[in-house]
């Protein structure tokens, strides 16, 4: 038993969180400053629940792996996600829970396509990282799946379960494939092994997106997210977090605090001494955030 207080986390940026202050500096504010609460999709928590079901079935031997014992795991899932974010359930009728539910079976069904899970063992699923690069920022996230060949290539896998609109198919694509570069440098700074392969697999259409990055282009991308926290911590030292308005701005929960929608935000609280990157990233692990399921 101790009286001392829990330690203080670190201000670290995270893939959504560096996404969100390129996309909109004041969508970033909203989110990891003032932590302003945003409806749940249905999208998302079916997604969660898929991402549940996925990881538990790689914890099993890889001869049980098989799509009917996959199907079985979609009820746990769900409890799982229910369990650990309760509030999600509060507006989802029975007749939706189920309708959710089979499309998570879909989805686990169409993975099935994709990959066989019997014939691999994958070293980590859920995987947290945290990596402090050389200048101080520190990076941190969750991987879906890590997979490390025999002779040591490594294999970074993200399941996207959504289905962008076609509008925003290429801006989607190019938001998930920051995230696995971000992985990348994150895994290569703390491994001291570059990533052979990144890998996005699109269950909903039955797509598998593959990308070997190659040094010095992750070195350059490791350039871009020291200057986007430098950047972030620049207003946050001055509350200097403006909007920034795109085609974006349709799926915005906040539009009634945005100046570009007549709206005001709340006063600026100053930077946080742990600003929500961590507790941020690791309740992406319960709930996609809307870029991961699309």
């Amino acid at each position: 038993m101790t009286d001392e207080p829990p330690p203080v986390r670190r201000p670290a940026l995270s893939p959504s969180r560096a996404a969100d202050f390129k996309q909109c500096p004041l969508l970033y504010r909203f989110r990891a400053i003032d932590r302003l609460p945003e409806p749940s999709s249905t999208a998302q928590v079916r997604g969660s629940v898929v991402h549940a079901a996925l990881e538990q079935l790689y914890s099993l031997p890889a001869a049980q792996r098989d799509r009917d014992t996959a199907l079985t795991l979609v009820d746990p899932a769900w409890e799982r996600v229910i369990a650990e974010r309760p509030e999600v359930a509060a507006d989802i009728e029975p007749e939706l829970r189920a309708e959710m539910l089979e499309q998570a079976r879909v989805l686990l069904s169409g993975y099935y396509r994709l990959e066989d899970p019997t014939r691999f063992d994958p070293q980590s699923c859920e995987q947290r990282v945290e990596v402090e690069l050389e200048d101080g920022t520190l990076l941190r996230g969750f991987v879906d799946r890590i997979d490390v060949a025999p002779t040591g290539e490594l294999r970074v896998v993200d399941y996207k379960t959504g289905k962008a609109p076609p509008e925003a198919r290429a801006l989607a694509e190019f938001k998930a494939m920051f995230q696995m570069k971000f992985y990348a440098v994150a895994l290569f700074r703390s491994r001291g092994v570059l990533p052979a392969r990144l890998r996005l697999l699109y269950l909903a259409d039955g797509q598998v997106l593959d990308y070997s990055p190659d040094l010095d282009e992750l070195l350059r991308f490791e350039k871009t997210l020291i200057a986007i926290w430098r950047a972030i911590q620049s207003a946050g030292a001055t509350g200097d977090f403006r909007p920034s308005p795109s085609r974006l701005c349709d799926w915005c929960a906040h539009h009634s605090r945005c100046p570009v929608f007549g709206g005001t935000p709340p006063p600026y609280p100053g930077w946080p001494d742990h600003p929500d990157e961590g507790s941020a990233a690791e309740a992406d692990v319960v709930l996609r955030t809307s870029e991961s399921a699309a």
